[in-house]
């Protein structure tokens, strides 16, 4: 309760951040990665965000002073308000996007400057309406994969005054590109937003629902003023929440990453609405290791609530009991037609026939893992958490939160006179509530040139329009079988450096439990408890201050202690009959390694008020996930059957229902490092935990101080 109480007076803690990728603010990267002609179009305010999380294995600590850079670049966001301020073009931005202020966008306070060897640009965006409408290219809308929406836009009438109630009010990214400085100011605050008949407040960047788009290129550089692990995005763990009216400034470079990830809120059930997709392109010249699309797709899922998140979070906290679900899941935003007052809130998707389109699906759901179709269509997988897989299709796919999975969508060789829904709809494990209801989205054909304009629209409303079958609710063997197709490239150019040795075995169980109901209450948990969850039953309490500072500082005492459990205390039949006991111990313990170990740690389910499937996330690295099964662990006989050679690599996993998993990491990555269930609620109820990777022997082992305008608590 205390925790949450915090989340909701306190500026958002950290977004789960941009994992350590390169970013060029590009809205047309996607053509410029494909080669198709670039175009005149309205471009909606790209931006980053301010909090986020970094994720991966490449943020490396780098030889700078962060007092100096910070102070620098703060004085060039003063000098960038004094005016002398002008237009300019860049090799990083195409011109017609460096102008689209000119065409209708509200770009009020845009400005930038520039000189010949570099650029800075000064961006404070206003507040902007939701708008899911057309973004064909008006010049040739015949070579775009569009969005289309009708109602539900965001109202435009909330004042910007609103982010001074309880939110950051602005926070300025760096980016440097080429010899190229861009600073970025970015803007949390309400707006009002209209779903399935019901308009609501909610936190948005830059009032846009989802947020504003990401794209980088590999080999991008970053300074978004942070360094290292200080912003890896989770309140509490990393750094402090920034308080009202502040502004904290990253800084950090990153390399070595493409693919599709995502930024997230990082404190309390914030990120239900304060999310957003993050794109990273090969390297200029590079290739995919695939087919060459012709168009590339964002589709992120999501959850929409007619109530108040923090509130359902808060009530069940204080209840004990499960939180009360979400009235819908969306897709970019929109609902979709499945649901009442929603059939004008449905992202379409138009494609042209004998065309490749390569669908970057992300899933920033709470609480549900999704399976995701497109009727009569078959997707082939070529790419989970921002790493390449060997290419394999199905109808269906899983997508956990957190997940991201990138697949490319072979249209028809002909105008195939229908239209196709895509549908995605919970894979659900446990014995608690949850959102029973489909998403869905429409595909499109674009009708052939020689088509009469006049009578396309009619002939559009009367093609059949095709739905997709989806597995069933608890289908595990189809999700066993869908994750044993994940395998890496394994290529010389994109090798799977799994360790062979390991330096340290872990072993943890995870799952529910209970915590008894305080004097003078009643609780709605099972038998009058409260529920909770844990990892080696040990529900991890987050403390008042950043465990990351406390660490630096080695002032530890009274916030954390290094002595998490490397196995269970007290063993039992994992997976059997559950114990008569199902109270759990409440601290904040950390486990800590030397830099460089390398680390296997088995995570296993457990029948504790029913099993279930648990996708849990590492922050600070990627992973080879080297063995999974059903039942308990064996560490005898399962270890020889782990896949050394190809194993998947990513950095949120499924820990089957009823079963385990296995995976490694090499720890070279100094800080404090959060582990948790992407199932908000179990993370809220304790099921997670913290790494320390102490520092190395080198300078560039070492975690550098903090930035000097770190967030205090």
């Amino acid at each position: 309760m205390a925790e949450n109480n915090k989340a909701r007076l306190q500026a958002q803690g950290l977004k789960d951040l941009i994992r350590k990728q390169p970013i060029t603010i590009v809205e047309d990267a996607f053509e410029e990665q494909t080669g198709a002609p670039k175009k005149k179009k309205k471009v909606p305010p790209n931006s980053l965000f301010q909090e986020c999380e970094c994720i991966g294995n490449n943020s490396k600590a780098v030889e700078k002073n962060p007092q100096s850079e910070n102070e620098a670049m703060f004085q060039a966001e003063k000098n960038s308000k004094t005016g002398n301020k002008k237009t300019v073009e860049d090799d990083t931005m195409d011109q017609d996007d460096a102008n689209s202020n000119k065409e209708g966008e509200d770009t009020s306070g845009l400005s930038i400057e520039s000189n010949k060897k570099g650029m800075s640009i000064d961006m404070y965006f206003k507040v902007h309406g939701i708008n899911f409408e057309d973004e064909e290219d008006e010049e040739d809308e015949e070579d775009a994969a569009n969005i289309e929406g009708g109602g539900g836009q965001a109202s435009n009438e909330v004042p910007l005054l609103l982010l001074f109630m309880s939110f950051i009010n602005l926070c300025m990214f760096e980016l440097a590109l080429a010899g190229t400085t861009r600073h970025y100011h970015f803007d949390i605050t309400y707006k009002n937003v209209t779903r399935l008949c019901h308009t609501k407040s909610i936190v948005t960047v830059n009032a846009q629902f989802p947020g504003p788009r990401i794209v980088a290129r590999e080999g991008d550089h970053i300074l978004i003023k942070l360094q290292t692990g200080w912003a890896d995005g989770p309140a509490y763990v990393t750094q402090c929440p920034i308080q009202t009216g502040q502004s904290y400034v990253y800084n950090y470079t990153i390399t070595g990453q493409r693919g599709t990830l995502f930024w997230h809120a990082h404190i309390s059930w914030l990120r239900s609405t304060l999310y957003g997709p993050l794109i990273i392109l090969p390297k200029k010249g590079a290739r995919y290791p695939f087919a060459k699309p012709h168009k590339e797709v964002p589709i992120i899922f999501g959850e929409w609530w007619n109530a108040d998140p923090e509130a359902v979070i808060s009530q069940a906290l204080q209840s004990g009991g499960g939180p009360n679900v979400s009235d819908a899941y969306t897709m970019n935003g929109l609902p979709g037609p499945l649901y009442n007052c929603s059939a004008k809130d449905t992202f379409k998707l138009k494609v042209k026939a004998r065309k490749i389109y390569l669908l970057r699906l992300i899933n920033a759901a709470l609480n549900d893992q999704l399976f995701f179709s497109i009727a009569n269509h078959t997707l082939t997988v070529v790419e989970v958490d921002a790493v390449y897989v060997k290419p394999f299709s199905t109808n269906t796919i899983l997508i956990a939160p957190g997940q991201t999975t990138n697949v490319l969508l072979k249209t028809k060789s002909h105008y195939p006179n229908a239209t196709f829904l895509m549908m995605a709809r919970p894979y659900a494990t446990g014995l608690g509530t949850f959102d029973n209801s489909t998403v869905a989205g429409v595909l499109e054909y674009k009708t052939p040139p020689n088509t009469h304009r006049s009578n396309s629209t009619v002939s559009l409303k009367n093609l059949p329009l095709l739905k997709p079958v989806l597995p069933a609710l608890s289908d595990t063997s189809f999700a066993t079988k869908f994750t044993n197709k994940l395998r890496s490239l394994a290529s010389a150019e994109f090798p799977a450096n799994v360790p062979k040795k390991v330096d340290r075995h872990f072993f943890f169980t995870v799952g529910l439990g209970t915590n008894p109901c305080e004097k003078n209450q009643t609780c709605q948990g099972p038998n009058g408890t409260k529920f909770s969850a844990s990892v080696n039953n040990v529900s991890f309490a987050l403390p008042d201050t950043a465990l990351l500072q406390s660490y630096f500082f080695r002032q530890s005492n009274g916030v954390y202690t290094a002595d998490f459990p490397t196995s269970p205390l007290n063993p039992f039949n994992y997976t059997g009959a559950p114990p008569n006991n199902t109270i759990v111990n409440s601290g904040t313990k950390m486990v800590v390694i030397p830099y460089n170990t390398s680390v296997e740690v088995v995570m296993q389910d457990t029948s504790i008020l029913g099993a279930e499937n648990h996708p849990l996330h590492l922050h600070g690295f990627n992973f080879f996930v080297v063995g999974q099964g059903f039942g308990n662990f064996d560490p005898k006989i399962d270890p020889a059957n782990f896949n050394l050679l190809d194993p998947v690599e990513r950095n949120t996993v499924g820990v089957p229902s009823g079963g385990w998993v296995a995976i490694r990491f090499l720890a070279d990555n100094p800080g404090v490092w959060f582990m948790h269930c992407h199932l908000e609620v179990h993370t809220s109820w304790g099921l997670r935990m913290a790494w320390v990777v102490l520092d190395g022997k080198l300078t560039n082992q070492k975690l550098l101080p903090p930035p000097f305008d770190l967030p205090k608590c």
